[in-house]
């Protein structure tokens, strides 16, 4: 059986470097794989804990409703990026200056 402290070493990790890529990354599409990498921590959190709990599935249940909602995210988020691209003809975030107040 693998320990807890693994799932947690990885989980952290893949939340790290998805705060990085959105912290630093220009690009939209990379920001949004950022976020999917959050997300994805997250769920490993979620059943790395739930595995104590045998006889409760909580821990799933709550991580397929976050894969849902990245799902949705991922959908909305890449369509709005088609509509900025065709619009501004680039996926840059530094250079959409024009949608600012």
């Amino acid at each position: 059986m693998i320990p807890l402290e693994y799932y947690l070493y990885i989980a952290a990790f893949l939340f790290c470097v998805g705060v990085v890529l959105v912290l630093t990354k220009r690009n939209a599409i990379v920001v949004l794989m950022g976020i999917e990498l959050i997300f994805n921590a997250a769920n490993i959190n979620l059943v790395a804990f739930s595995q104590y709990d045998p006889t409760r599935l909580q821990g799933q249940v709550f991580s397929l409703f976050v894969i849902v909602i990245a799902a949705a995210e991922a959908t909305i988020a890449l369509a709005i990026v088609l509509k900025v691209y065709q619009r501004f003809k680039t996926i840059r975030l530094d250079d959409l200056n024009e949608l600012k107040g």
